[in-house]
């Protein structure tokens, strides 16, 4: 007789960019959302410097006390985000909305793809699948990164070098390594983690 689940496959993807930029991830089912806000951090490699909630049925969950602090009167209350777990949602298909970045606006779709029931209960998260690098941070939102990629793919633009720079000299919106995700979400729960500035540069060719 099987209990109950004791991990869910989770699958996040930024809105409104194509192809799209996406993460499968397996989590533990005992997390809150708090811990599933670190991991979608660490999938993305994003800086956890700015404000994120969650949108789930219409309500708003985060970090409750930061937000009272900074809410002004007629604002819809943002409830405890470590006060929902994952096991909260009985079935798959449940689909909902992670905010990063209250400036650039990153929107993410959270979907529970399927409930697990593992031979033992993971104790960090893991990265099974993704596609593409997420925009730099404080790139300017959706139309900031559509500027800064066209910006990046041509030469001749006076923005170009600048640009470039910015962002550590390299970047390639297919770029994709399971390897160094998955090291990194696993990684999401532990303190002080430092995020990679840039993206990893590809390594040249053995002569």
């Amino acid at each position: 007789m099987f209990g109950p689940p004791n991990a869910v496959q989770i699958r996040i993807s930024i809105d409104e960019i194509e192809p799209a930029v996406w993460r499968r991830l397996v989590v533990p089912s005992e997390w809150n959302l708090e811990q599933l806000h670190l991991a979608i951090q660490a999938a993305f490699n994003w800086w956890n410097y700015h404000l994120h909630e969650f949108e789930i049925g219409g309500l708003r969950y985060g970090d409750a006390i930061e937000a009272a602090e900074g809410s002004v009167i007629g604002d819809p209350q943002v409830f405890d985000e470590r006060e929902v777990r994952l096991r909260d949602f009985r079935s798959a298909g449940a689909a909902f909305t992670y905010l990063y970045d209250f400036g650039d606006d990153w929107h993410h779709t959270v979907e529970i793809e399927e409930l697990l029931f593992l031979e033992s209960a993971p104790r960090h998260a893991t990265c099974v699948d993704g596609a593409r690098a997420r925009p730099p941070e404080d790139v300017g939102g959706i139309s900031g990164y559509e500027r800064f990629l066209e910006v990046l793919g041509d030469p001749k633009d006076p923005e170009h070098r600048e640009t470039k720079l910015w962002c550590g000299s390299h970047f390639d919106p297919e770029w994709f390594d399971l390897a160094i995700v998955d090291k990194d979400v696993r990684s999401a729960l532990k303190p002080n983690v430092k995020r990679r500035l840039h993206q990893p540069k590809p390594k040249k060719p053995k002569s």
